[in-house]
């Protein structure tokens, strides 16, 4: 597409972190058979989706008391994630254009001897706590008190990528924490590089631990030829808004705009909006997954959902006439199944715009790269993974 006839000034991009929409054809090979994170909590009781329901969510596929409407306000489909593996840095870096056929390390009985040793020499802490896979929530209860008394950190993984490390605020203070994170990402390279290494401080007392909201990410660099850094590189603005900053490690952002909750992270999506920018506005909305999702809180979640719905006109009101806004999901995380961690679906994808075709059917995409690819193709730009529908969309 020329100049002259680029479809879009500017790209919004919305991950409702976790919200995934039925399962994969590939799902019982990660042991996810049945999962369907939207599916299951519109079953779970009467989920008030009124503006998400109009812009085409129920067109996509059958949900209960979520009805397809006749005319859909935005265009409307799913992703596959196509690349090894169903976690944060996996489906962000596909959507960027990045398919892993390889899967970042997993470790399901704790991190090897070696590497736990060599982080607390490299760290400089007095040993760890746990090192075993776990709930957050839970291994703090577990764990908390007796990490107050030593001072040693809580060190745990899931069935993800990722080296958390638990600190109460009270013994190890959040500047020595993310030192001591910055320690185990620089450790945990080459055979051991994990995902993310997260930090995880928490407060309160024996019985009544409370993870805070000052969590930080330290995400593996991802490769320069993915969207962030193409769209910088050609003098576009890229803005981050909650976690995308760190779950990119910052590459290709041009304005970072934190937000540690959804509500925060919808704020700074709307001041982005009113700004003057052209490229690039990515939001993520975490508490879908941290809050939701990992802890099996299906009210909670639905409860969530009908939030961000009600919020979805704010959104659309600030933004200009060649704006689009598209809105989608990085993974599954069903608070019906088993378990605590994340479930292999399909993506919802939702796009809209005042210049956008609405009520076209995208069908189930191949790639979230599309997402991206659209994203590039819109301005010129190419990817080297993912199909572009922008012209499926642009008049």
């Amino acid at each position: 597409m020329t100049d002259e006839r680029r479809a879009f000034e500017r790209v919004t991009l919305v991950v409702l972190d976790s919200l995934g929409m039925g399962e994969m054809p590939d799902a019982a090979e990660w042991g996810d058979a049945g999962s369907d994170t939207l599916g299951h909590i519109c079953e779970s009781r009467q989920v008030n989706l009124p503006n998400l329901r109009a812009w085409g969510l129920g067109n996509v596929r059958s949900l209960s008391g979520v009805a397809a409407v006749e005319s859909p306000r935005a265009s409307y489909g799913r992703c596959a994630l196509r690349s090894n593996g169903k976690d944060t840095t996996t489906g962000h870096w596909e959507m960027a254009g990045i398919i892993l056929e390889k899967a970042f390390p997993t470790y399901p009985n704790g991190f090897p001897e070696d590497v736990i040793d060599s982080f607390v020499s490299e760290a400089r802490v007095p040993g760890v706590l746990g090192n075993y896979p776990a709930s957050g929530t839970e291994i703090i209860k577990e764990l908390g008190e007796e990490h107050v008394k030593t001072g040693k950190p809580i060190v745990y993984t899931s069935a993800d990528s990722v080296f958390q490390i638990a600190a109460h605020e009270g013994v190890i203070p959040v500047p020595r924490l993310y030192e001591i994170c910055e320690a185990a990402r620089n450790l945990l390279r080459g055979e051991h590089e994990v995902g993310r290494v997260i930090a995880r401080p928490f407060v309160g007392e024996p019985g009544a631990f409370k993870r805070t909201e000052n969590r930080h990410d330290y995400a593996v660099p991802p490769p320069r030829d993915m969207l962030l850094p193409v769209l910088s590189g050609a003098g576009l603005d890229v803005v981050a808004v909650g976690k995308i900053s760190s779950i990119y490690d910052a590459s290709g952002v041009t304005q970072e705009l934190p937000g540690k909750n959804n509500d925060q992270s919808i704020d700074k999506t709307i001041e982005a909006l009113r700004g003057d920018t052209r490229g690039l506005i990515f939001s993520n909305l975490v508490d879908f997954d941290m809050l939701y999702g990992h802890r099996r809180d299906v009210e909670g979640y639905a409860r969530a959902l009908e939030h961000f719905d009600a919020r979805l006109p704010e959104i659309e009101s600030a933004m200009r006439e060649g704006d689009l806004l598209v809105i989608t999901a990085d993974h599954g995380n069903d608070p019906t199944y088993r378990g605590t961690d994340h479930t292999r679906e399909y993506a919802p994808l939702l796009v809209y715009g005042p210049r956008a075709r609405a009520g076209v059917r995208l069908g189930d995409r191949g790639s979230l790269a599309d997402i991206g690819q659209t994203i590039a193709d819109n301005f010129g730009l190419r990817l080297k993974a993912g199909e572009s529908f922008l012209r499926l969309i642009a008049d």
